[in-house]
């Protein structure tokens, strides 16, 4: 099945849930309002579908191979890169002043889910790129941003990270690659790194490596780390490529999903040593990698909503083109679709209302982004960060998670056809599992939500954002409909939920780690399912007040049923959570070691 890029939908939270309005009237933005938005994402759709959509399911049955130290990427891939390059795509929300289209976060966060649906695969590329170049925009030295960002945000050269080794995984403090300062201020590094995407491949002439390492005689664990851009191919002064640096890639993975994307495994330096960079100062560079991390954890919870998108489109064409069984109710002389059947229908709601929630709470992050960076007020742009950082792991986690649901809801509305790959479903639910572990498992953001977001600040950010989640339940109790007092009833159980478990976090974050960290993952599920079900309660109003003026009537109706949907079915799964958080913690750190 062709892929539709959501563009009604799209528009529909940048305009009235991310204000898109007030986001253009930030420095910088002026000319980045609705009518921009439109034009933009409907090009960034038409070139989705036409171009990237179509290789997807050739990614998956001709994947990217390894033969003599070289990546050759799927069949068509190497061309698609050069038509988004040349669209201006990698630039779109990076600084004019290096080439780019320096549009907000807003715009571009649509943008990169559609990227992301169309081929998941492919757009891993782009993503490991902004990181690349955010890392740098942030740290980097002027001769850096010189030689290397114009050509990162023109897309003529690629980004990766390289953080992870054998014997370290996520714990960083036991890197042991290393850097050795020479005479003329660069540095050889030497070392193994695993898991790097795209960290060799045939779709553009250079690959700027971004790698953590030590220096010589650098403090132990995660302060003696710094970070170094390490070139494929060494840049002249004039900046035309010079020689092959000593940074290779020994093979790359084969792996559940995502298989057109190349997760090579590097070594640097087995040659006399590879030519880096020093990035900022010596000792800070898991600082510095970071600013790569959290443009990426938000980038790869975008990723769990577009592959739960392609999931859902292709459940719901199915279910209307396969027939089976007469309908329960009679309405069907015969057998009829299976749409007509309540439990298919039931599955196709549930992943609609699942899309739709963390679509918004994705968007109006976004716009949090955008405010936090370019606001004129200070305690505006504080505010602004503080509840984008509080997000980040709910749109990183959660949106992953739930794309775990809905992606085995699709294959469970194809019956046994889904089981087989040549109907493409079990593709989106073997591709999306690797979103739920890197950058960040999803127990890694929930400890960042428990310990940094929640515990260092005595829930303040929390409680900030449940008192604005109350203002929209008066708003929706005001509004007197069914759907919107059914709504606001099930938000204020699942906000009230949420702060009995806010509390219990402070309270027991540094008491009794263990009861709370115990909990982190339903904690973060369960604000993550409130938040998402807040953003449907807020576009419910949205939707009715159009209605009232006349507007587009099966569009607005069909998001006060969502919100309605997800309010009745999946909001009250915050009770269990909280359940399982205040009640459970101590029993799962009460079971010994033998008993597993």
């Amino acid at each position: 099945m062709s892929y539709q890029a959501p563009v009604k939908d799209l528009l529909f939270n940048i305009e009235h849930l991310a204000n898109i309005e007030a986001v253009a009237q930030l420095p910088g933005f002026e000319d980045a309002g609705l009518e921009t938005a439109q034009a933009v994402l409907q090009e960034c759709a038409k070139f989705n579908q036409d171009v990237v959509a179509p290789l997807n399911v050739a990614g998956d049955t001709h994947p990217s191979s390894f033969k003599d130290g070289q990546v050759t990427t799927t069949p068509g891939f190497k061309d698609a890169f050069k038509q988004y390059a040349a669209g201006g795509w990698q630039g779109l929300q990076h600084d004019a002043d290096y080439g780019g289209q320096g549009l907000p976060k807003t715009i571009g966060a649509a943008c990169q889910e559609m990227l992301n649906s169309a081929n998941l695969s492919f757009a891993l590329c782009p993503l490991l790129t902004d990181g690349a170049i955010e890392a740098l925009v942030t740290a980097g030295s002027d001769t850096l941003k010189a030689t290397y960002l114009e050509k990162l945000i023109s897309g003529e050269w690629t980004g990766t990270m390289n953080l992870t080794e054998p014997q370290a995984g996520s714990d960083l403090a036991l890197v042991r690659s290393r850097a050795e300062p020479q005479p003329d201020g660069s540095y050889k590094v030497f070392g193994t790194k695993i898991f790097i995407t795209y960290g060799e491949h045939d779709m553009a002439e250079n690959i700027i490596h971004l790698v953590l390492a030590r220096v010589q005689g650098a403090p132990e664990g995660v302060k003696g780390i710094s970070l170094f851009v390490v070139p494929k191919f060494l840049v002249n002064a004039d900046g035309s490529l010079g020689e092959r640096n000593d940074a290779h890639c020994v093979s790359i993975e084969h792996k559940l999903g995502i298989k057109a994307s190349p997760t090579a495994v590097l070594q640097f330096g087995d040659n006399g040593g590879a030519i880096g960079y020093l990035v900022g100062e010596e000792n800070r560079g898991l600082e510095y990698m970071f600013i790569m991390m959290n443009a990426a954890r938000y980038a790869v919870g975008l990723q769990g909503i577009a592959v739960s998108e392609r999931s859902y489109q292709q459940a719901v064409a199915y279910a209307r083109e396969r027939v089976q069984s007469r309908p329960v109710d009679g309405s069907v002389k015969g057998s009829a679709t299976i749409i007509h059947h309540p439990d298919v229908r039931r599955m196709l709601m549930t992943m609609r209302a699942l899309i739709e929630g963390t679509r918004a709470t994705a968007m109006t992050a976004a716009a949090a982004y955008d405010a936090a960076h370019k606001h004129p007020d200070a305690q505006v742009r504080q505010d602004n960060q503080a509840f984008y950082e509080f997000m980040v792991p709910l749109v990183k986690g959660y949106s992953t998670e739930i794309s775990q649901e809905v992606t085995a809801l699709g294959v469970q509305v194809h019956g046994g056809m889904g089981f087989i790959e040549e109907t493409g479903s079990a593709q989106h639910y073997r591709d999306c599992k690797i979103l739920t572990i890197y950058e960040g498992t999803t127990a890694i953001q929930a400890n960042d939500l428990v310990g940094r977001k929640t515990g260092r600040d005595g829930g303040v950010a929390a409680k900030s954002i449940a008192a604005q989640i109350e203002k929209t339940e008066g708003e929706l109790q005001a509004l007197g409909t069914a759907a919107a007092q059914a709504v606001a009833r099930e938000l204020a159980a699942a906000r009230q939920a949420f702060v009995d478990v806010v509390e219990f976090m402070v309270a027991n974050g540094r008491e009794s780690p263990n009861a709370a960290f115990a909990g982190s993952v339903p904690y973060l599920m369960l604000a993550g399912n409130l938040v998402a079900g807040w953003n449907l309660g807020r576009a419910l109003l949205v939707a009715d007040k159009q209605l009232a003026n006349g507007q587009d009537k099966a569009f607005y109706q069909a998001k006060i049923i969502t919100a309605q949907f997800y309010a009745e079915h999946i909001l009250p799964r915050t009770a269990a959570l909280r359940s399982a958080i205040l009640n459970g913690g101590e029993s799962v750190m009460a079971l010994d070691m033998d008993d597993f």
